[in-house]
């Protein structure tokens, strides 16, 4: 058993019931016919689930969701806890019930599992590399549609931060948003103004810049949080040697593995990373099920 799990908090349960429900009625349809027409409907069987590559494990809770939501009768065991490191070919959790049940479920617990560990997984990556560095590492909006709180929940998992959760949330002024109100002549340092006197209070203003004109833009409009897009590490230097501790600086755009320790080292605050959830590697994790005893048949003894 790993010494260390990363913690974070579980997405509602609720939540969690309302999307396992709609991908199994997704992946069932009217039954698993192949299931029903060869296994008798009183079988039962124990099975495993091996993560066969090292991983930050995430998702065994939503597992357990989808062979509940199949048969509550079904007993799973724990081996690890989501956050948890886990290495190649360790068994995950043990289940044991109906055998009709089991299969059902099988694809799409393995599905949840493999799609958030490997969020879980890269995250971690990125975090690792950037140790030593006060720096903040961030997910994006950039989840699958309907998977945001459990994908978002997976970098948590892994050791990052989450970005916004939703557009209510937080106060982001884009690209798009400042091409719109260029049409009416207010500048980005006015369009931060008008953002703080009517956001919410204690919300903070963060606006995306893609210049060091529009740098000293947003420290004119006083943003709490400029984010530096699709910038080398030597303007990301420049701007932060211009903002001054002014603003938080946050950055964001073309960010991977091999040039991230290079943008961690330009001092600036926070790091978000669409890939952490848009490109993230599916993990191998695969469900066993255990031989199952034969009945011995008992020999007629002559007469």
């Amino acid at each position: 058993m790993p010494t260390k799990k990363l913690v974070a908090f579980q997405p509602p349960a609720s939540h969690i019931r309302g999307i396992v429900h709609a991908a199994l009625e997704e992946d069932l349809g009217f039954g698993d016919l192949t299931s029903m027409t060869l296994l008798s409907p009183n079988m039962s069987v124990q099975a495993q689930i091996v993560a066969k590559e090292a991983m930050v494990i995430a998702g065994l809770a939503v597992a357990q969701e989808v062979f509940h939501q199949i048969d509550d009768s079904v007993n799973i065991q724990f081996h690890y806890q989501d956050g948890a490191l886990v290495r190649p070919n360790t068994k995950v959790l043990t289940i044991a019930g109906n055998a009709q049940s089991l299969l059902q479920a099988e694809r799409v617990a393995l599905n949840f599992i493999q799609r958030l560990s490997g969020i879980s997984t890269l995250t971690r990556q990125f975090c690792r590399t950037v140790e030593g560095y006060s720096i903040k590492i961030a997910d994006t909006r950039k989840t699958t549609p309907g998977l945001r709180t459990l994908e978002k929940w997976a970098v948590r998992l892994g050791g990052g931060s989450n970005h916004r959760f939703s557009l209510h949330d937080g106060i982001l002024i884009k690209d798009n948003h400042l091409m719109i109100l260029g049409a009416k002549n207010i500048s980005l340092s006015q369009a931060c103004r008008l953002a703080k006197q009517q956001a919410p209070h204690g919300l903070r203003v963060s606006v995306e810049v893609e210049s060091i004109e529009q740098v000293r833009e947003a420290i004119q409009g006083q943003a709490d949080i400029i984010l530096l897009d699709n910038m080398s590490p030597a303007t990301i230097r420049r701007a932060v040697k211009i903002i001054k501790g002014q603003a938080l600086v946050e950055v964001s755009g073309g960010i991977n593995l091999n040039n991230i320790q290079s943008i961690a080292d330009t001092g600036i605050d926070i790091i978000s990373i669409g890939a952490l959830t848009h490109s993230a590697p599916a993990m191998d994790l695969s469900m066993n099920i255990l031989p199952v005893a034969q009945k011995k048949r008992r020999l007629k003894t002559p007469k």
